[in-house]
C-alpha cells in the first residue's frame, strides 16, 4: 500500500498505563527525544487517559499526544468538554482526543449503561461535545436520545484554545467505524487489525460513513501496531502471541478473525483462557496470526517488517509494546524505531 501524503514520517508509540504515571511520562519524554511522531495513552479501569495526558504534556513540548482511547461514556459531556478545554491548553494544541465506547459488558458492568446502541450514542455525543466546546458563543439545550444537557452560563466563558480540536473515534466492527466517518475526525484502529481488515473493511466502512454524512475528506486513521521487540526472538515473538491471545478473547473482535478464517482459532484461545489455562490459550496462537497482526522479534526483524508489511497502512502507527514487557519494551521499541541517535538515554 503506497504512503499517503499526509502520513507520518515516523510511527508514534503507544503507551499503556500499568507502570504509573513516571513511567508515562518518562516514556512520552523518550518518544520525543527520539523523533518519534507522538506519544498516545490509554485507558482502563486502573488508568485514567486524561491524567495521563497531562503527564505527558508536562513532559513533551513538541510532539502530538493523543488518547487511544479514552472511555467516551464514562464522562458526562460537560465533564469532557471542560478537560478538553483544559488539556488542550496544557499541551499547547498537540492533542487528538480518542474516545472509544469499550465493549457492551464494560459499559454496563464499569459504567452503569445498558450497553446498547454504542454508535448512535457517540454520534450524538461528539456533535454535542463540539458545541460545548463553544460554550463561550453562548446557552446550550440538548434534548437527545441520550444526552439531556441545558447549559446557560452566569459568568462569561473563555474561548477554546481550538474548536477544531481533532476528536478521533475507536471501532471495530463496521457500524462503529461509519460512526467516526460521520462524525469523527478520525478513526482509532484495533491492535487486531490487520492491513488487509483495513484495506477491505475498515477504509470503506469510513468512507462510507462519510458519504452518509456529506463529507468528502478521506478520514485518517491512527491504528495500534502490536511491537514486541528482543534481541532474543523467541521472547519477543511470544510476548506478542500473549498480547494477540487477550485481544482474541472478546467476541466483539471476532470480526477480525472472521475476515482472515481465523474462527477456530478464536474459539480454541476463548475456551482455553475462559478455563483458566492462559499458557494453553497463548500456545493456542498460530504463527500466522502473530505475523499477521503484529510486530516481532529482533531490532532488525521489526524494522524490516514494519517497512514491508505497515508503513503507511495508517496515517498515525501506533507502536504498542506489550504491557507486561514494562519500561524495557518501552526503550526497546524506541530504541528500534529512534531517529536522534542514542535518543533512549537522552537526558
Amino acid at each position: 500500500m503506497p504512503e499517503h501524503p499526509g502520513f507520518d514520517a515516523a510511527p508514534s508509540l503507544l503507551i499503556t498505563g500499568g507502570g504509573g504515571l513516571a513511567e508515562i511520562a518518562e516514556s512520552a519524554r523518550l518518544a520525543e527525544a527520539a523523533g518519534f511522531a507522538g506519544a498516545w495513552t490509554t485507558e482502563f479501569y486502573d488508568r485514567s487517559a486524561t491524567v495521563s495526558l497531562a503527564a505527558m504534556a508536562a513532559a513533551t513540548s513538541k510532539i502530538t499526544l493523543g488518547s487511544a482511547i479514552a472511555y467516551g461514556f464514562g464522562r458526562t459531556p460537560l465533564v469532557w468538554a471542560a478537560e478538553a478545554r483544559d488539556l488542550d491548553e496544557l499541551t499547547g494544541k498537540r492533542l487528538i482526543l480518542g474516545l472509544g465506547t469499550g465493549t457492551r459488558r464494560m459499559q454496563q458492568d464499569w459504567h452503569g449503561l445498558d450497553g446498547e446502541h454504542p454508535a448512535p450514542r457517540m454520534e450524538e455525543l461528539v456533535p454535542l461535545l463540539r458545541r460545548l466546546l463553544r460554550l463561550n458563543e453562548g446557552p446550550i439545550a440538548h434534548d437527545g436520545r441520550f444526552y439531556r444537557l441545558h447549559v446557560k452560563p452566569t459568568l462569561p466563558v473563555g474561548p477554546p484554545p481550538r474548536t477544531d480540536l481533532p476528536i478521533y473515534l475507536a471501532g471495530v466492527n463496521p457500524r462503529m467505524i461509519q460512526a467516526a466517518g460521520r462524525v469523527g475526525d478520525g478513526l482509532v484502529g484495533h491492535p487486531l487489525f490487520t492491513a488487509e481488515y483495513v484495506r477491505d473493511i475498515a477504509r470503506p466502512a469510513l468512507a462510507d460513513g462519510a458519504a452518509h454524512a456529506g463529507r468528502d475528506a478521506q478520514i485518517p486513521i491512527a491504528g495500534y501496531l502490536t511491537c514486541s521487540v528482543n534481541e532474543d526472538r523467541d521472547v519477543a515473538r511470544q510476548a506478542a502471541r500473549a498480547t494477540v491471545a487477550f485481544n482474541s478473547t472478546v467476541k466483539t473482535y471476532r470480526v477480525v478473525h472472521r475476515h482472515h478464517g481465523w474462527e477456530k482459532h478464536a474459539e480454541r484461545i476463548r475456551e482455553k483462557w475462559t478455563a483458566g489455562n492462559f499458557a494453553a490459550a497463548v500456545d493456542a496462537v498460530p504463527d500466522e496470526m502473530v505475523d499477521t497482526i503484529t510486530l516481532s522479534g529482533t531490532r532488525e526483524e521489526v524494522r524490516t517488517r514494519y517497512a514491508e508489511r505497515w508503513r503507511g497502512v495508517y496515517e498515525h502507527t501506533l507502536l504498542w509494546p506489550p504491557a507486561f514487557t514494562g519500561m524495557d519494551g518501552v526503550r526497546n521499541v524506541i530504541d528500534a524505531f529512534a531517529i536522534t541517535p542514542d535518543s533512549t538515554n537522552a537526558d
